[in-house]
């Protein structure tokens, strides 16, 4: 594992920021678990947070009861594997998955077609992993009473069939214990997003196929080095990143394009931006962007490739020095990084919408324009004409520090299922998933703005960047994308489909945000297919 520098200003403040670090034996006190190293504000939080940094000794003991779990779904051809779960809980599997490449099915989200998706795929052959700390999120409840019911349906026991990662004592142990579902407890000092390497990431990538052993030998291989003050990666990295930050470059610009590990961006941007996003501060990752040469951004490379650092090793190892690093940069900057204070406004308002609306409409608000299968709801300077109006007036208000950042509140999978003709050439149907991706957007407006522009799925990403919008510096602009909902799925037990929730996701996170007084716009497609068509067309005429 190792993290070597292609800009030599970036390395001398990262040296000396480490320099300073190791004289006051921060690296030997992290790797100890002191929970002081953040202020006296922080030490509780910290003191029940920090069980990550033995992750690679310890999941080991949880080996044989996963081997035995996978042996049992292997035993009863139970081959399609979904995962019910949010933010660390969720983005660790996928990207460990996608490097071992096997397959697995990741309910992350409220949007009814793409959990429709899942619910009619090989249902006879499907395994749930319902992964919740607690078993209160929202999404992750959704999705275990809705599975629960269509087992039912089709005559199958829940209790063959539901595998829960909790914690000892959750709500959610006693409802699995009720139930008669298979449980793994994970470690309850482990917070959500630092989880890659706990049970939360093992179990369902182990189901999956993967191989979770070698997961923890690369991470065992780099633990000794937690505690050195030279020939740290996680030190080094961490101190980068700190120092990059308080020198005003807090823009992290993840790239992986030559690394033969899967996805690790996606992960990395929920750990930093949800643990630093706070107090007015933070630093911003964005993934998948080109360099603006704004002067503000920190180019971060995951494998090979320019940029002005390179982070080289494997999965296992590329969790626990992230991980590190995260904490280290916290300290650097002065904030807590295991509490997320403004997570939850987004999910009262939420409830406060739905229990205020009871079955009537949600307050959607007249739109302040529309422009074909597009409706634009908030408030704009100006008086913007069409879509390509809106998008300006939106780029225009981006502040000289500031981001553009896009959250669909869509199914990200819906790309693959536009119609293209049956002897279509491999170009014709890339062309036409697309034209029909929202994800597009994002790089047709990056080259508009020298700006950072960031793309969130939601709800997804409110247990990720959601954190940095609101509680990070305020200098973001928000284009929100709704979309009408053409097959819904009522939620067992609830007053609410997963539509109407999905809508009043979208509204209260709005909300929290036009609170703060930042710009923010809500698209909604009343046509989600010829919405996007329309949308991508409009902002290349930006």
């Amino acid at each position: 594992m190792s993290v070597t520098f292609g800009d030599d200003e970036v390395a001398g403040k990262a040296a000396e920021a480490a320099r300073e670090l190791a004289a006051e034996g921060v690296p030997q006190a992290l790797a100890s678990g002191d929970s002081t190293l953040w202020g006296p504000s922080a030490e509780a939080e910290a003191a029940i947070r920090l069980g990550w940094l033995n992750l690679p000794l310890t999941s080991r003991e949880l080996i044989p009861e996963i081997t035995n779990l996978v042996e049992k779904a292997q035993a009863e051809h139970l081959d399609h594997v979904v995962l019910a779960g949010m933010g660390g809980s969720s983005l660790a599997p996928e990207v460990i998955t996608a490097t071992a490449d096997v397959p697995l099915t990741v309910l992350d989200t409220t949007d009814p077609g793409q959990v429709l998706r899942a619910l009619r795929d090989r249902l006879e052959r499907t395994i749930v992993v319902v992964a919740s700390k607690s078993g209160g999120t929202v999404e992750t409840d959704s999705h275990r009473r809705i599975y629960e019911q269509a087992f039912r349906d089709a005559g199958i026991d829940p209790a063959d069939r539901i595998v829960v990662v909790t914690d000892p004592g959750s709500p959610l142990e006693q409802l699995a214990i009720d139930s008669g579902y298979n449980i793994i407890l994970a470690d309850p000092n482990v917070g959500g997003r630092y989880s890659a390497l706990s049970a939360f990431g093992l179990v369902p990538s182990a189901l999956a196929g993967a191989d979770v052993v070698s997961l923890l030998d690369e991470a065992a291989d780099v633990h000794p080095l937690l505690g050195e003050g030279e020939g740290n990666p996680g030190l080094e990295l961490g101190a980068a990143i700190g120092a990059a930050a308080l020198a005003g470059r807090d823009k992290l610009l993840l790239e992986d394009a030559l690394s033969e590990i899967n996805g690790l961006p996606d992960w990395i941007e929920q750990l930093i931006a949800e643990s630093t996003g706070k107090q007015g501060l933070g630093v911003l990752p964005v993934v998948g962007a080109d360099p603006g040469g704004a002067g503000d951004e920190l180019v971060a490379v995951i494998g090979t490739g320019d940029g002005d650092l390179r982070v080289e090793g494997p999965l296992g190892a590329q969790f626990l020095i992230w991980e590190y690093a995260t904490a280290i940069a916290g300290r650097l900057l002065g904030i807590d990084p295991f509490d997320q204070p403004n997570v939850a406004e987004s999910k009262a308002n939420t409830n406060e919408l739905l229990a205020a609306a009871g079955e009537g409409p949600l307050p959607v608000g007249q739109p302040l324009l529309t422009d074909g299968p597009v409706e634009v709801y908030g408030e704009l300077p100006g008086n913007p004409k069409d879509l390509s109006d809106v998008l300006t007036i939106l780029l225009n208000q981006v502040p000289g520090e500031g981001y553009l950042a896009i959250m669909a509140y869509l199914d990200r999978l819906a790309a693959f299922d536009i119609p293209v003709a049956e002897d279509a050439s491999f170009d014709e149907m890339a062309d036409a998933w697309t034209a029909a991706d929202p994800a597009t957007l994002r790089a047709l407006l990056a080259v508009r703005t020298d700006r950072p522009v960031t793309f969130g799925w939601g709800p997804r990403f409110l247990h990720s960047t959601g954190q940095y919008h609101k509680g990070g510096p305020q200098n973001g602009v928000f284009l929100q994308i709704t979309g009408a909902v053409a097959e819904d799925v009522p939620v067992p037990g609830k007053p609410y489909t997963l539509g109407r929730l999905q809508l009043a996701q979208a509204l209260g996170d709005l909300g929290a945000l036009t609170g703060r007084g930042r710009p923010a716009v809500r698209l909604h497609l009343t046509d989600r297919v010829a919405g996007i068509a329309h949308l991508l067309h409009a902002a290349r005429e930006v």
